[in-house]
This record gives structure tokens, C-alpha cells and sequence, in this order.
């Protein structure tokens, strides 16, 4: 029996039993963007009922842009935002109690033009490349940190960027305007599904600079407070989320049901982001904290406190440890 099937069981048990007590159950609201790809999960959880089966109800509160989930999350509208630990350190260092709970190792790449002769970085010297975000994108900076170590080779001045947002510079590299393109895991995973071709991933060049790839970027954040009040909740919401990921881990048909969300046009994008997904899923427990703080350290060296803020070294509790 598939483990979907197995957990839809257990979930529609759960319900049941405490469809009376259904309304008691503490709420845990969760600020996240419309489109975003932790709905994958999300909606996971909301479908099997695993929220119910460990003791909350979970409200998901979808906003435009990852700047309304902030002020959302800062102003107390939301117990949970989704963002990557270096925000969350960079909020601890000024004074903000938040903490963060491993979500997804997923990361983007370079992709190429299915008829471009590039093989390497070095190979993309005098060519145009697309950038999602900005001059201080983590994926740019380890990309660049990478081929001045290979090559030697000073990324941004060999190379003329385009910084822009992630549809755009999707539709740039799938168009030929751009020669290159660094773009978010998602977007990339479906630039590869239609026909271009990643010469390297930000993991292989972090690894090549000495930083752990399992190191989890993105997380749900908590504040401090949260956790020590609720306790057995912010377990409950950990354990309910390593739930949803065996199931989309080894289980296609709960694939089935987020297609319709997914924005997938072809079959090949659609197990492309299937695939990508499962490859972030991080291991269970702690998180390496010798791991995080040289990733931190390479990225305060790179972006410098437009990136870090005050956050040169890594502040004591950025992430808590909840074992399952």
C-alpha cells in the first residue's frame, strides 16, 4: 500500500475522532506567497489532515510578494513565515528573536541554450547573462566566488548581467535573449524541461568552495516567544511537515493532486519540479551549525552587510532544533 494511501487512512481516522473537538484545536497561521512552492507542502498537510493528527489546525495565508509575508509575520498576523536563514540571522542580529525550522535545500544553477557550445562558467567570458534578483543574489555571489577560485576568473566583469525578476529572466534564457541564466530552483527546473541545459548547479560550486550542500537554506521562521509558548505545537508543526515530505518524497499520485497548482504547461515540467523538489528535501534534526556559520562567513565576505546586515558571524539560536 502506498504511504498516501497509508496516511490518508491514519488522516481520515484522525478527522474523524476529532471532528468535535475539531474547532479547540489551536490555530497556526502561516504567511506565505500565493504562488509559492511551500503550498506543495502546505497543501499536503491541509489534504491528509496531518495538522489535525498532530494537534493544530493550520490556516494558510496567501499575499502577493515575500515583503507582505514579513510585515505580516513582524505585526503578529502570522505565527510562521517562509524565508532563508540568512534574513532570519540577519533579523536576530538586530534584536528580533526569531528562529528558524530547515525547510528545503533547493537551489538554482547556470543554464545555457540548448545550442550554446558553453561547458563551463569560464566559457561564458564577453557573454550576456540574466540574473533573478539582484547584484548581492546568493546564487550570484557563489557562482562568482566560484570561478575567481577555478579560473580565476572575475565573473562580473567578463560577463554582462541582466538583474530582473524570476518570470522574467525565465522567459529571457527560453527567448535567447540572454546567453546564461541564474534563476530560482522552480524556474530553473522548468527552463531544463524545455530544453536548456545546466552547465552547473550553486551546490556543485558551494561544494567546491568548501561549503556542506546540505546545508538547508530556506526555512519556517517562528519567533522565539511562539516556541517557548507553544511547545508541543511548533513539534506538532515540525512533525507534520516531515510527514508531508515522505509522501511527496516517494509517493507520485500526491503529486497528482498539487498539479493543478504547480503552473506545470508539460508533462516534462511537471516531474521536472517534481524531481527538483524531492532533491531539497533536507535531513531530519539538527541542523550542522560548524556548516552554516562558514556558509555565513563566505556570504559576509561576498555581500558584505548588504547582505548580512549585522550578521558577520552567526547569532546564538538562528535555528532550533526540533527532533521528531
Amino acid at each position: 500500500m502506498k504511504i498516501l494511501a497509508r496516511l490518508g487512512i491514519v488522516a481520515a481516522l484522525s478527522l474523524l475522532v476529532h471532528s468535535v473537538a475539531f474547532a479547540d484545536l489551536p490555530k497556526v497561521r502561516a504567511a506565505v506567497l500565493k504562488i509559492g512552492t511551500v503550498n506543495w507542502e502546505l497543501q499536503t498537510i491541509k489534504t491528509l489532515g496531518l495538522d489535525t493528527k498532530h494537534g493544530f489546525e493550520l490556516d494558510v495565508q496567501g499575499y502577493a510578494g515575500n515583503d507582505a509575508t514579513r510585515i505580516a509575520f513582524a505585526g503578529g498576523e502570522a505565527d510562521i513565515v517562509v524565508a532563508d536563514w540568512i534574513w532570519t540571522a540577519r533579523q536576530r542580529a538586530d534584536g528580533k528573536n526569531y528562529v528558524t525550522f530547515p525547510y528545503s535545500t533547493a537551489v538554482g544553477g547556470v543554464v545555457v541554450g540548448k545550442d550554446s557550445d558553453a561547458k563551463t562558467l569560464q566559457d561564458l567570458a564577453g557573454a550576456k547573462i540574466g540574473i533573478a534578483g539582484g547584484p548581492v543574489d546568493k546564487s550570484w555571489l557563489i557562482l562568482r566566488a566560484y570561478a575567481q577560485q577555478e579560473y580565476g576568473m572575475d565573473l562580473a566583469g567578463s560577463t554582462e548581467q541582466v538583474f530582473g525578476a524570476p518570470p522574467l529572466i525565465f522567459k529571457s534564457g527560453l527567448k535567447g535573449d540572454v546567453d546564461g541564466a541564474i534563476n530560482f530552483w522552480h524556474f530553473m527546473a522548468k527552463m531544463k524541461a524545455s530544453g536548456m541545459r545546466q552547465i552547473i548547479s550553486v551546490s556543485e560550486a558551494a561544494e567546491a568552495l568548501g561549503l556542506d550542500p546540505k546545508t538547508p537554506l530556506l526555512g519556517y521562521v517562528m519567533t522565539d516567544e511562539f516556541v517557548a509558548a507553544n511547545p508541543k505545537i511548533a513539534l506538532g508543526f515540525y512533525n507534520a511537515t516531515r510527514d508531508a515530505k515522505a509522501v511527496l518524497a516517494s509517493d507520485d499520485s500526491a503529486w497528482e493532486t498539487l498539479r493543478p497548482s504547480m503552473n506545470a504547461k508539460t508533462d516534462a515540467q511537471f516531474i521536472a519540479l517534481r524531481d527538483d523538489w524531492r532533491s531539497g528535501i533536507p535531513a531530519p534534526g539538527p541542523v550542522d551549525q560548524d556548516a552554516v556559520a562558514a556558509f555565513l562567513a563566505v556570504m559576509s565576505d561576498l555581500g558584505g552587510e548588504k547582505l548580512v546586515g549585522k550578521a558577520s558571524t552567526l547569532p546564538a539560536g538562528t535555528f532550533y532544533s526540533i527532533e521528531p
